[in-house]
């Protein structure tokens, strides 16, 4: 088949199937365990065959991660990422479709971890490797860690994808700039505690809660229009936003909501409460 050039950050399990074998197809399982337990579909817990078949394993939690952070996953500089990529057989030119085992919820990150590196033929398969199976499509008991050879890729960083405390900090009082935190309402507001030892309960001054699961349809993400709707709850159209969370995971199923939703200034602060919520200077309200 042809090669096909990705139009829209989200592709449905039967746009993809459609599309199986096109010269420049390549299908990331980006899967993590989720932290914090939460009630969604799953894959059958004694199903062998667990992957779309092709797919290859992007680890960003151990391996495609800044090696020499204490924090989780944070994103590697454009040499190291690059270097991962192309062990992948990532090119250039790939149309990459990335998935998780939980529906729509670990895939975002890889997402936005390519659009950060200048990769924009990029999506995220709606309701994942658990649509996949209720569609009755063929999975296999296989995934591949290395492609059979390398490939060309080469990342150009944006410095708007992700940003750092020193950000966050400098802005915490703009208006022009919401904050929004996609952990529960218990842990944003300090009533639960958080689930990484040694961290501080409550958010930063003057974000605002969106729990994740707002914008998700159980495995799938909500119909444009009722994005729209809940983002315009929080901000107009030309509203610049951060997005956190605990690691900053999550933080970017609200990042692709957000861009579904119409919105384009958009970055993630990559440490998340990991980093603002450890003993220290950095503010913290309840």
């Amino acid at each position: 088949m042809e090669s096909i050039s990705i139009t829209s950050p989200l592709v449905s399990a039967d746009w993809l199937q459609s599309r199986l074998g096109s010269e420049n197809l390549l299908i990331l399982d980006a899967s993590v365990p989720p932290i914090v337990p939460f009630t969604r579909h799953a894959l059958p817990a004694d199903l062998t065959a667990r992957y779309i078949p092709g797919s290859l394993r992007f680890d960003y939690d151990t391996r495609v991660c800044d090696q020499n952070s204490s924090l989780p996953h944070m994103m590697p500089d454009v040499d190291f990422f690059s270097a991962q990529a192309r062990e992948l057989g990532i090119n250039k030119d790939s149309a990459i479709v990335i998935y998780d085992d939980t529906g729509v919820y670990a895939s975002p990150r890889a997402w936005w971890m390519f659009r950060a590196m200048g990769h924009d033929n990029v999506a995220v398969l709606n309701g994942g490797a658990v649509a996949w199976h209720q569609a009755g499509l063929e999975m296999s008991e296989q995934i591949l860690t290395q492609a059979s050879r390398p490939g060309n890729f080469e990342g150009q960083k944006s410095e708007e994808h992700f940003c750092d405390a020193l950000v966050v900090y400098q802005l915490l009082n703009d208006k022009s700039c919401t904050i929004l935190d996609a952990r529960s309402a218990g842990r944003f507001y300090g009533r639960d505690p958080e689930p990484r030892d040694n961290l501080r309960g409550g958010h930063m001054p003057g974000a605002c809660n969106m729990p994740f699961q707002q914008v998700l349809d159980d495995i799938h993400m909500k119909p444009v229009a009722e994005l729209q709707n809940l983002f315009a709850q929080v901000a107009a159209n030309d509203q610049k936003f951060i997005f956190t969370c605990g690691s900053g995971l999550s933080a970017c199923i609200l990042t692709l909501a957000a861009e579904l939703a119409g919105y384009s200034r958009l970055t993630v602060y990559d440490g998340s409460w990991c980093e603002w919520g450890q003993p220290g200077k950095l503010p913290v309200e309840c």
